[in-house]
């Protein structure tokens, strides 16, 4: 069984760094089949998640290209969507939530696929302060997503780095491994976890896999460049988004 869970670690992390975001897609559903209620496998997951943006971060920060800055800037804005999130999701319909989720999941990357330019390079949109406001809004409602919803909200922050403020999809791949995974998750780990039981005799062999993972994918991501980043990001979204679909469909309703 723990052998199961460092692979299943492994895949779900490497394949997340690699595309930024989706590794709940494969880890949620599978500590659930092993037998763990929903809320400790959300809460051990988010715990176990952080070790993504550990291994990630190591890799990344190795080409120097994260801004201090705009790092802080992401923090700030989307951190208290984390908390509220964290707070509220035991008390939002289950299905609608992953139904909805599913939906805007689907639609990214169909988006994605049929503007071929988008991401394949820096460029940096010069915002201002009213382009920044609507910026931070966005990450703040993406924070509240990945508070309270388990899969592929790591996917919104990557596209929403690439659609709003011009980065590559290799850069904003890298932002969001770093603070969505290791401070948006933490703090959603930790809210979730003075909530929830954690199975915590599983955790060093999933912390394992994704410090692994991140970084396998990190440097996948960093060597391959562009092309295959959005090819992942692409196939990822359309895959987390029927899951959610399907999943939405299959709950009582």
């Amino acid at each position: 069984m723990y052998l199961m869970l460092f692979v299943i670690s492994l895949i779900a992390n490497g394949l997340s760094a690699l595309a930024g975001g989706g590794a709940g897609l494969l880890q949620l559903p599978a500590l659930i089949f092993l037998g763990l209620g929903f809320a400790p496998a959300l809460a051990t997951h988010k715990i176990a998640s952080v070790a993504l943006g550990v291994g990630a971060t190591y890799r990344h920060l190795r080409e120097k290209k994260i801004s201090l800055k705009f790092s802080f800037y992401m923090l700030a804005a989307g951190l208290p969507g984390v908390v509220l999130g964290a707070n509220v999701i035991l008390k939002v319909p289950d299905h609608w939530a992953q139904a909805v989720l599913g939906g805007f999941t689907l639609g990214l990357g169909l988006y994605s696929m049929f503007s071929p330019r988008l991401g394949m390079e820096d460029r940096p949109r010069q915002l201002g302060v009213p382009g920044y406001l609507v910026g931070g809004l966005g990450l703040f409602l993406i924070g509240g997503l990945n508070g309270s919803i388990t899969s592929g909200t790591g996917l919104f922050v990557t596209i929403w780095l690439v659609a709003w403020f011009g980065l590559s999809y290799q850069l904003a791949v890298a932002y969001t491994l770093i603070l969505v995974g290791m401070f948006w998750n933490g703090t959603g780990a930790l809210v979730l976890a003075m909530q929830a039981p954690v199975k915590w005799d599983w955790l060093p062999v999933l912390v394992l896999g994704a410090l692994a993972g991140g970084y396998i994918g990190a440097h996948w991501s960093i060597a391959k460049g562009n092309k295959l980043v959005k090819r992942c990001f692409e196939v990822l979204t359309i895959v987390v988004g029927l899951s959610l679909l399907w999943r939405a469909l299959s709950l009582p309703q």
